[in-house]
């Protein structure tokens, strides 16, 4: 399948650059990546939000046949890792918009925002205000880290400053989904779920590994990882890699310290590389990138096939998508001695950086990096066949690493997807809801 042409363009049409300040502060990094393994296990994490954590109404507004209540917490992640949230992402702000006749139980479905869905206008207008004329159901619209009012000073619409910025965006969504769900139970609301398109939808994934109950989950337009979104996909092309590979090369951290920390290693990974470098058929004579997972090869479609030469366009041979050329001597592909003369000239280094920013996204945003929802038939994807924000060649799919998932395809792009098949969207969340009130009839 070849990817969206609208896609292509739109993505052509947007000038800002992704991560202008880098990869952040190496020690910001390191406890981010400390704090994903007591998120990924939800055994673990239990505890880590009170169930009486406070949530706040400061503002109810009426509207004709709903109301809509303004509230606000303190993110827990301030609480847990104290300092890594900018002082303007600690307030988490939501609105909720109620309607004023339920129709059958009280449902309540938490949209997490998508890219660039700065405040609450897009997700009220698109989703909240229909689901309350078309099905009866409340919706919670909760504002991301970095966005909107918890958008910091210094930057620059929605392009996050720093890798590690999209990290903490996550670790610190998943808190707040847990206050979020905890306050709905207290409150009497049954069933509750969780969606999201795009970003919203793997930060709502990400959010429902956490969940100790069954869940409806509808994530839009997602995937099983970020990575290949930042590395393979368009957004490939706004990320801001002569500032990456600077600081790559310059500071040995990086590949000294940091990827010791990586600890995801599935057949999709970075560290499954080694194996497969032997062959180094990654490219093959026609040009059509095949991608080793596992003991198989996937040939990709010629235009992503293309978008993979574009990002990979470091002049170098051999080596394939995924994992590094192994220097002689080298236990690790990413690690290696760095003299003064070779460090920002390495003809690998834009073929390192691209490795290196799969494996920090791998960690933190890699459904197998996490624990599997659990009960995995309550969840519906949704996906674009010809998404090239979303590029699922390569990778372990949903129903690999969710088993008893549905995926629904939509012919299509990202784009196209997103401004106009919302009412499928409504639709997938309804069923899923419909299909939860018929397996957990007695849970409230």
């Amino acid at each position: 399948m070849g990817v969206s042409r609208l896609d292509v363009f739109y993505r052509r049409l947007l000038l800002s650059k992704l991560f202008i300040g880098g990869w952040g502060k190496p020690e910001d990094l390191k406890r981010i990546f400390e704090f994903r393994k007591y998120i990924g296990d939800r055994e673990r994490c239990g505890s880590l939000v009170p169930e009486d954590y406070p949530v706040h109404i400061n503002k109810t507004e009426e509207h004709t046949g709903y109301q809509i209540h303004e509230g606000f917490f303190i993110s827990p992640l301030e609480h847990l890792v104290p300092g890594i949230l900018p002082p303007e992402a600690v307030k988490a702000r939501f609105q909720f918009i109620v309607p004023k006749k339920w129709q059958k139980n009280r449902p309540v479905c938490i949209h997490l925002a998508g890219t660039g869905d700065h405040f609450f206008w897009r997700r009220r207008t698109l989703m909240a205000r229909p689901m309350v004329k078309e099905a009866g159901m409340a919706s919670l619209l909760l504002e991301s880290p970095y966005y909107g009012y918890r958008k910091p000073k210094d930057q620059l619409r929605s392009s996050l400053k720093n890798v590690s910025d999209l990290l903490v965006m996550g670790g610190a969504l998943i808190l707040e989904s847990t206050v979020l769900l905890r306050w709905l139970e207290r409150e009497g609301y049954w069933p509750l779920g969780m969606t999201g398109i795009s970003m919203g939808g793997y930060m709502a994934s990400l959010a429902v590994t956490n969940w100790p109950k069954p869940i409806p989950l509808i994530p839009c337009l997602s995937w099983s990882t970020a990575s290949s979104v930042f590395t393979t996909g368009v957004l490939s092309k706004a990320v801001n890699w002569k500032e990456l590979e600077k600081q790559y090369a310059i500071n040995s951290v990086y590949e000294e310290e940091i990827i010791k920390l990586l600890e995801y290693c599935g057949v999709d990974s970075l560290k499954m590389a080694p194996e497969f470098a032997k062959n180094d058929d990654s490219l093959s004579p026609s040009g059509d990138v095949r991608v080793s997972v596992g003991q198989s090869t996937r040939a990709g479609g010629e235009a992503e096939a293309e978008l993979v030469d574009q990002v990979l366009s470091s002049g170098t041979s051999g080596g394939g998508l995924g994992y590094l050329p192994r220097s002689p001597g080298a236990n690790n592909p990413l690690q290696g001695t760095k003299t003064e003369s070779t460090k920002c000239s390495r003809p690998s280094l834009h073929r390192e950086s691209i490795s290196f920013m799969k494996g920090v996204m791998d960690e933190c945003t890699h459904m197998a990096n996490f624990s599997v929802p659990v009960d995995p038939s309550l969840i519906i994807v949704v996906q674009a066949k010809e998404d090239a924000y979303i590029p699922r060649t390569g990778v372990l799919s949903l129903q690999e690493i969710w088993p008893g998932c549905e995926v629904r395809y939509l012919n299509g792009g990202h784009i196209s997807a997103y401004l106009f098949k919302q009412s499928v969207f409504r639709q997938a969340i309804y069923d899923t809801f419909d299909r939860f009130c018929l397996k957990y009839p007695n849970m409230h």
